[in-house]
Parts: structure tokens; C-alpha cells; sequence
């Protein structure tokens, strides 16, 4: 008798091949046999019909920051809900680990700007019972999750762990590149999946300061490469600053023979070649025997957010100055004739690597503090600005300072030409992920990438076959990060399913709870059209919920072939 028998699905195996009807069997957490549709009748435990639904693995989401939230939520919400079975943490490098006690609330207070998080909800939700980075993976692994989860090592925590305070104001010496490299052995030893870091202008800590792994050498970068190079194993992956040249990136994959993941691979369409020639440089690199991937999003960028916490502009050179005033000093910072002149004056200038364009048609009020602007609510920064006769960064600005920094706006920032994503997504060297999911829980939510792919992208635009799309979800970042046994229906692999009904999955509109803790908000997102997730054959969730009965049946990847 089998654990579980899933008749009469419609099955996509997560390899590329066309759909074909059939059903599965799982046995002891393992799919034991796939056959036609009737084969297994009888023969489980618990049976289930699945009336010609379509069955594939579970989503592998390789572009979260669930690194806090995984101390306290084993649920990894909302992710467990959204059809994802396996996710990938550390991205960027913005990580809890390796950490000394010392080191624990610059850690937290970098996160609050950087991934936007609440300061009150780290405090109050991290559960600090490691120190190293192998701790930590040994405190996950004891803690249990709903998911299967990975971990990359992270640049800033690694440079915080050698060089203190300096971290974030200098570069490392010798010395100190010598023990940061002899920890990313460690890691890897201990399972990391990879190494983290970021080069991003926009990645800033608690004051406005780089994060630390913006102020890292060339020589930094090399020898950290080379140590995971040294190991036989290992991704690097990088959120890239304009100042870090693909070339250069290229290099470090020769020398270290690592896998490179660049991200975030987005498209502005203030520069709208950018992106592609970056692609073009990637694919390039990749002839020449190295190999190189790209990391872009089959969603638009659209962020919420106040100027307590402006996201969106704090690329810009010019609001470092924002950045590092306090926030009873905030309001007179941004009524600052000569702030609002260089703001005005770095916006002017095109720019790849930048969230907000100046695209003013594109920011809108979502709320106002003000009961008596009511009727500024869903309208334009650029309509409201042009009906008063004033530039719109005055404009915004202006209200937000009459109601104390507390309006909500809610920019479309990049990402959200449509032909232009077709293109990024059909590139042979990208790679669909970027869902951020368990980060910027203020600004926006897209945890549910994988079921928008496949209800926008394969079902309403017809870009991907449906088998395309389960591939780009499952077998192809299984391949891409090494992780063994999962990302493919198949007998002998991990019984990591999704069953949804095609004709109407998809993501809902973004909504606002207040389950972190202390009763903290986030924005989520629900599922449409799933019907029952699987991980490591026990069921977490179905169309309504996460199964609190699942329990933890995922499992801390340690192990890889990348």
C-alpha cells in the first residue's frame, strides 16, 4: 500500500516534455512510481482524483531573504501557501549569519533599510541561538520548516564578522581577506549553497551607509571566489552595482570555475537596451566556456511605501543626505531647496541600475494621513503636479511633508514593459526568479512569481507552453543551483508536488495583514487555482490554507551537485 496515490492528473514532469495524463505514487516521502492514469487504483493510503488537473513539482523559488523570518516562522509564509516547495536564502548577502552578539543589532538595523523590516519585529522575532554561519544552519535544521530550504553565505555579515564596524567604511586587508576566505570554506563544508554579495547602489545599511559588501576590493572578491573555487561546489551570486563589469564577473568564474548568478536583470525603459546588453555580454561569456546566468522577474516591479522609508529613491546619490539625518530631522531634509535641486538634477540622467526614473505618471497616492486630501487618492504624481502648477518632485514632496512623511504612494517602477520582459524571459542565459520573498514586506509581494508565470504568462499571454513554464519553475533552477532529487516528477526523487487547475491559477491582488510579530504589517498575496501542495510527500497546504497538521516536513539542503 502506497502513502499516496494522485489518479487522473495531467502530468508535467518539470523536464520540458508535453503534458501527458497519468498518476503518481509516493512512498516514504519519495515518488515511488508514475504510471497510467488507473495503474495505482486501490493502492494508497489515500487516494485522490485529480479530475485531469494539472500535477507538477513544487515551485523552487532561488531568490528569497527568508534568512530572519526562518527563526521564527517555519512556515515561511507566504511562500507555503503559493505552490513553492524549495527556496533559496541569502541572496545579495544580506544575511544573519556568521553574527557575534556584538555584531546583532547593526545586523538588524541594516535590515531595516535595506530589505525594508521592521526593527521592532527583528528584535523581537530573532531567535539568536548561533553565531557562525554553520550554527546557524544547524539551528535551522533544528527548528524544522514547512519548506526545503538553502542558504547562501552572505558578504556583509562575512565582512561584519571580521572587521567589525569597519565593515561598512573600508576595505579589507590582507589579513582580513585571508579569514574571511578560510570562513567561506567553512560554509561550504558546513552545506552553504553558494556565496552572496552586492554591488548595488540602492543596497545601503542603517544610516544610509553601504552595505559592507559595496565597500569589498577587486582582490576581495578574487580571493573569496577562489576559496569557494577550491571547495569543487558552489554559486556566486551577485546584485550588481553599474560599477561591476560583467567582464570582470566573467573573470571570476574562470579562475574560481564557479557558476555566476547576476542579478537583478530588469528593465528600465529610460535605458532600454541596458538589459539586453547585458544578456548579450552574458551570452557571450558563456561561448567561451564559462557559465554565466541572468536573473530577471516575470513580474513588474511596483513598490508601496512612505518617505519615512523611500525605497525607491535610495539609489540616488543624491538622498544619501535622507538617509542619514534622523527622523525628527527628515521633514526639513526634504524641504531643503538645495536637496530637492540634486535630487531634481541626478533623476535628469539616465541611469541602467536605478528603481525610480522620474516616470511621475507611473507614482500614484494610495492614502493620504489627511482626511481633507481624500480625493488625491489613486491619482498620479504627475496629474496631481501638473493640476497645481508645480514639478512633481516638489509636489510629492510638499504633501508628504503636510502630513508628517505618512502619505502612502505606490510607484511602478521598472520591469513593466511587457515585450520587453518576453524578450528577457525567453533569453537562453536567464534565469525567473527575483521574488524577494520574506524581504521588503512593506513595499510589495511577489512570493507568488511562480503561479503569476503560469496563470499571466503561459495561460493569458501565451509566451511559455505550459510545459516550458513548469520548467523555468522546477527542472531548470534545480539544474541551474545542483539540488539533487527534486525539480523533476520522477521516480526515486523527493515528493515535492503542486496539483493546480490551469484554467485559473494565478496570484491575488496584494493585501495587507498584521501576523509578524508583535502584530506587525506585511503585504501578502493569495493563491488562485492551487489545489494541494506536497513536501516531501505530506501535504502543507491546499486552496484555502497552510496545513497545520503538515507539520515540518522540509528539509535543510546541504548537499549539491553545482
Amino acid at each position: 500500500m502506497r502513502d499516496l496515490v494522485i489518479d487522473n492528473a495531467l502530468i508535467v514532469d518539470g523536464t520540458g516534455v508535453p503534458p501527458y495524463p497519468g498518476a503518481l505514487a509516493v512512498q516514504g516521502g519519495r515518488i515511488a512510481e508514475i504510471g497510467a492514469v488507473g495503474a495505482f487504483a486501490g493502492d494508497g493510503s489515500r487516494q485522490l482524483d485529480a479530475q485531469g488537473m494539472t500535477l507538477m513539482p513544487g515551485i523552487i523559488d532561488t531568490h528569497t531573504h527568508y534568512d530572519a523570518q526562518a527563526t521564527w516562522d517555519p512556515e515561511l509564509r507566504p511562500s507555503s501557501s503559493l505552490g513553492v516547495t524549495t527556496v533559496v536564502m541569502g541572496n545579495c548577502g544580506f544575511t544573519i549569519a556568521p553574527c557575534k552578539p556584538e555584531g546583532r543589532e547593526i545586523t538588524m538595523r541594516n535590515l531595516t533599510q535595506v530589505e525594508g523590516m521592521s526593527l521592532d519585529v527583528l528584535r523581537s522575532g530573532i531567535e539568536w541561538d548561533f553565531e557562525t554561519f554553520p550554527e546557524y544552519l544547524d539551528a535551522l535544521e533544528r527548528r524544522g520548516s514547512v519548506l526545503n530550504t538553502a542558504a547562501f553565505l552572505g558578504h556583509s555579515s562575512l565582512r561584519t564578522w571580521v572587521m567589525g564596524e569597519d565593515a561598512a567604511n573600508r576595505a579589507a586587508n590582507e589579513n582580513e581577506i585571508a579569514e574571511m576566505a578560510k570562513l567561506v570554506v567553512e560554509a561550504m563544508a558546513a552545506g552553504a549553497v553558494g556565496f552572496a554579495t552586492s554591488t548595488a547602489p540602492q543596497h545601503n545599511g542603517y544610516g544610509g551607509i553601504p552595505m559592507p559588501s559595496r565597500l569589498a576590493s577587486d582582490d576581495e572578491f578574487r580571493a573569496l571566489l577562489n576559496a569557494m573555487g577550491s571547495t569543487g561546489r558552489g554559486m556566486f551570486m551577485l546584485t550588481r552595482g553599474g560599477q561591476t563589469s560583467i567582464p570582470f564577473l566573467e573573470a571570476l568564474s574562470d579562475t574560481s570555475g564557479r557558476p555566476v548568478m547576476i542579478a537583478a536583470l530588469l528593465h528600465n525603459p529610460m535605458v532600454p537596451n541596458g538589459v539586453f546588453d547585458n544578456l548579450a555580454e552574458i551570452a557571450a561569456a558563456n561561448t567561451r566556456g564559462r557559465t554565466l546566468y541572468g536573473q530577471v522577474s516575470c513580474c513588474p516591479l511596483t513598490m508601496e511605501f512612505t518617505l519615512e522609508s523611500a525605497y525607491p529613491f535610495e539609489g540616488l546619490a543624491a538622498w544619501r543626505p535622507a538617509m542619514e539625518v534622523p527622523r525628527d530631522a527628515l521633514g526639513a531634509m526634504l524641504a531643503d531647496p538645495r536637496f530637492r535641486a540634486a535630487v531634481r538634477h541626478e533623476l535628469a540622467k539616465p541611469a541602467a541600475i536605478r528603481l525610480f526614473n522620474g516616470e511621475w505618471q507611473k507614482l500614484r497616492v494610495v492614502e493620504v494621513a489627511d482626511p481633507a486630501h481624500a480625493d488625491l487618492e489613486g491619482r498620479s504624481v504627475a496629474q496631481l503636479a501638473a493640476d497645481a502648477g508645480q514639478d512633481p518632485l516638489d509636489y510629492m514632496l510638499d504633501l508628504a511633508g503636510s502630513e508628517n512623511l505618512k502619505t502612502l504612494f505606490i510607484a511602478e517602477l521598472i520591469n513593466s514593459d511587457e515585450e520587453a520582459l518576453s524578450r528577457l524571459m525567453t533569453h537562453p542565459d536567464a534565469s525567473i526568479a527575483l521574488s524577494d520573498a520574506g524581504a521588503h514586506l512593506t513595499f510589495f509581494c511577489d512570493a507568488g512569481f511562480g503561479l503569476h508565470l503560469l496563470g499571466h504568462w503561459h495561460r493569458e499571454k501565451q509566451l511559455f507552453s505550459l510545459e516550458q513554464a513548469v520548467w523555468h519553475l522546477t527542472g531548470r533552477p534545480a539544474s541551474i543551483f545542483g539540488i539533487p532529487e527534486r525539480g523533476v516528477l520522477q521516480a526515486g526523487y523527493h515528493a515535492d508536488l503542486l496539483l493546480i487547475d490551469p484554467e485559473t491559477v494565478g496570484r491575488s491582488p496584494a493585501r495587507r495583514v498584521f501576523d509578524l510579530p508583535g502584530g506587525a504589517p506585511r503585504l501578502t498575496t493569495d493563491p488562485v487555482g492551487v489545489i494541494g501542495t506536497w513536501v516531501n510527500g505530506i501535504q502543507v497546504a491546499d486552496e484555502n490554507r497552510i496545513l497545520a497538521s503538515a507539520g515540518h516536513p522540509g528539509q535543510l539542503l546541504r548537499a549539491f551537485t553545482c
